[in-house]
This record gives structure tokens, C-alpha cells and sequence, in this order.
């Protein structure tokens, strides 16, 4: 479990599979058929593992769908039902919920690129709310929609130690190293050194839209943004998120730095 959940197991991913790209552009139009786990998973079972366990790291979404075959067979219940009752209800994260079907309340519209590897249309949904094609397909690989709001609460509550019973920080930090200053813990990042010190956070992605989420230890400052469009978002170095992140955080670490200095001012 630890190697799938903190991507050490050397399993491909079926997203970057030839396989995967064929089937998904010859099927996304059938938006009633959703792949099944067990569909996505037999995409990687003819490909050689990337590296022994524990031996390197490398993101698969197909990992994290073996996590939710796991939780399900584990707990008797639905991966849906149990993240409903662990964590939505007792947060109050009312505008998260399940992306298993093609109406989502308040959906915004999405925009990709029109010569996309899936052959999707350059629109994310056909009318208010309904998808071209149907969101299932994630499922435990990333199945929720959310909005920024709820995603700071999960983050505070997450990264304060307030998401569930127990000292579970130390398990969930732990980690694998990804990359000079950035490891990898149970499905989040560490950035060991920034202008604000430690961050927390992951980023998301599915056609059309783009997700960030970073928390700031040393501050207890949580910031979460969506963009409606995959369009350029990612190219370059730095990308389009990665400077969006830097110049809220710029902002929000120096409008709360501001404000404690003249809340202790006043004080004294």
C-alpha cells in the first residue's frame, strides 16, 4: 500500500499508455459506458514494471485505482461512500462531492485544446453541467469535483492534523525522494525549501481543467486555485500554475505578514 499510495511501486500508468489513448478516443463519446478499474488496469498488465519497489518513483494513476479495489474489498462499502462519510460530512466540504457521472451541478465549462491526444472536443461539456464524455474513468486517480474553498478547509484540516483520529502526520509525511529538494509523501508533495519555507500540496489535471493546492506549515496558510482550461497552462518552464502559485503566495504571505505586524502594533 505504502508503494502505491506514495508512487515507489514501479507499476505503469495506463494514462500514458498507446493502449489507453486509442480506446478512450474511440469510446469517450459513449458517455453512458464508463471504463471500469479493472478495464484501465488491464492497460499496463503486458508492459515490463519501471523499476524494482521501493527502487524509484514514478506518478501512476493506475496505483491509486488498486488503492480503491483495496479500500472497497477492505471496508464492504464503495470508495464513494467511504470518503463521503470519513471526510466530506465530518469537514463540511458540501462542494466536493463524486465526478461518477456526466451532470455535475455548477460545472464550469472546461476548454482544451481542439488537436488534443484524445480526440475530445474543444469544450468540456454539451450543455450547463453535463460532460461531453463521462468523468468516471478517474475514479480513485482523482473521481471528486471540488472548488478552491473546499479544497483550503481539506488542506488545513489535513495538514493540522484534524482530518481523522490519531497522529497520522509522521505516516503521511513520509516519503520517497522525487527530485533535488522534493519528495513524496502518501498522495502529497514536499517541497523542503521555498521563499516561505515547507510546502505541502499536489496539483490535478484532467482534460480542460487544472487544480493547485499548497499549504504552508510554517504560516498554517492554505491556497487552492482551478483554471478552466488546460490550454498552455503546463508548458514552459515555469508553468502558467507554477507562477500563479508563486504570485498568491507573494500576495496572501505578504498581506498576512502585514497584518500581524499591525494587529501587534496596536496591541502594544
Amino acid at each position: 500500500m505504502r508503494h502505491l499510495l506514495t508512487h515507489t511501486s514501479g507499476l505503469p500508468n495506463h494514462v500514458e499508455s498507446d493502449g489507453f489513448a486509442r480506446a478512450f478516443a474511440e469510446r469517450w463519446s459513449d458517455a453512458g459506458r464508463p471504463f471500469t478499474p479493472e478495464e484501465l488496469i488491464g492497460f499496463v498488465l503486458d508492459q515490463p514494471a519501471r523499476f524494482s519497489p521501493g527502487e524509484g518513483w514514478s506518478y501512476t494513476d493506475t496505483g491509486y485505482l488498486l488503492v480503491g479495489l483495496i479500500i472497497e474489498e477492505v471496508t464492504g462499502h464503495t470508495y464513494y461512500e467511504e470518503v463521503t462519510r470519513r471526510f466530506l460530512d465530518p469537514l463540511g466540504l458540501t462542494l466536493t462531492g463524486a465526478s461518477n457521472q456526466i451532470e455535475l451541478v455548477n460545472l464550469a465549462t472546461g476548454y482544451l485544446d481542439a488537436d488534443n491526444p484524445f480526440g475530445l472536443p474543444p469544450q468540456t461539456t454539451t450543455r450547463p453541467g453535463v460532460m461531453a464524455w463521462h468523468p468516471g474513468l478517474e475514479w480513485t486517480g482523482g473521481g471528486l469535483v471540488s472548488n478552491p474553498r473546499d479544497l483550503v478547509v481539506w488542506a488545513k484540516a489535513l495538514f493540522e492534523g484534524d482530518a481523522m483520529a490519531g497522529d497520522y502526520l509522521t505516516t503521511l509525511l513520509q516519503s520517497a525522494p522525487l527530485s533535488s529538494g522534493t519528495r513524496y509523501g502518501l498522495g502529497v508533495a514536499i517541497y523542503e525549501e521555498g521563499p516561505f519555507g515547507q510546502t505541502y500540496g499536489h496539483g490535478g489535471w484532467i482534460p480542460g481543467y487544472c487544480s493547485s493546492l499548497r499549504y504552508y506549515p510554517q504560516h498554517k496558510v492554505g491556497i487552492a486555485f482551478q483554471i478552466n482550461t488546460d490550454i498552455g497552462v503546463m508548458d514552459g518552464e515555469p508553468s502558467a500554475v507554477d507562477q500563479v502559485e508563486q504570485r498568491l503566495a507573494d500576495v496572501i504571505m505578504t498581506d498576512s505578514g502585514n497584518a500581524s505586524k499591525a494587529s501587534y502594533q496596536h496591541k502594544n
